[in-house]
């Protein structure tokens, strides 16, 4: 089923109604996804395995990223080739044609792009039967209201990609400079993207990384 036909409503209705929608979606997914991974690392693209802390994904914790939502599909992308499901919450412009060039299966993605003041219930409505979901939250969320969610994220197994701040996050990549290749003086395609990233991991001293998108 195309992520389209997973997306909620974009605008209207009122939080009562938006929580059925999630919760519909939810029913939906658990009905459609035969497999779920148990294991404490994901698959992630060697693309973007040097950034992060260990090499890989981890589940049960948190990723903040600043500066790029290219990055945050580049490692959303890993999970998605290996059979994960993924989920999108809060970020409308997220586009569907950079999601698939980016590697991410587009049959197994849900997109709630305008979840409005109901963003943390739907998120950890997501992060129940999705084992990676990307989210932007509006304003940053308090200590308590993010424990609450990583302790569901441990208990299901799930990673959370958060575009903005997020307390005691595993690590925060910082996007710091961005190149793009193949144009010439007034011609020529774009071919790619280099990008200079700040990672700074919970544990260990900040440190700068080149990655080619």
């Amino acid at each position: 089923m195309p992520a389209a036909a997973l997306s909620a409503h974009p605008r209207g209705g009122s939080a009562a109604e938006r929580v059925d929608e999630v919760r519909e979606l939810q029913a939906r997914i658990r009905a459609m996804q035969s497999t779920k991974l148990d294991t404490r690392a994901l698959e992630t693209s060697p693309t973007v395995a040097g950034l992060l802390p260990g090499g890989s994904l981890k589940t049960g914790v948190a990723y903040t990223i600043h500066g790029s939502t290219s990055l945050a599909m580049a490692l959303m992308a890993g999970p998605s080739q290996a059979g994960s499901w993924c989920g999108v919450v809060g970020v409308p412009t997220f586009g569907a044609e950079a999601a698939r060039a980016s590697g991410i299966d587009l049959e197994r993605i849900a997109l709630v792009p305008y979840p409005g003041d109901q963003w943390m219930p739907v998120t950890a409505a997501l992060a129940d039967v999705l084992t990676v979901v990307l989210v932007r939250p509006p304003l940053p969320p308090s200590d308590a209201v993010a424990s609450r969610l990583m302790a569901r994220l441990r208990e299901r197994g799930s990673t959370l990609i958060v575009l903005g701040d997020w307390p005691g996050s595993e690590a925060r990549l910082e996007v710091r400079r961005t190149e793009w290749s193949g144009l010439g003086t007034g011609h020529g395609h774009l071919r790619g993207r280099e990008m200079t990233v700040a990672v700074a991991a919970k544990a260990g001293p900040s440190r700068d990384r080149r990655v080619s998108l």
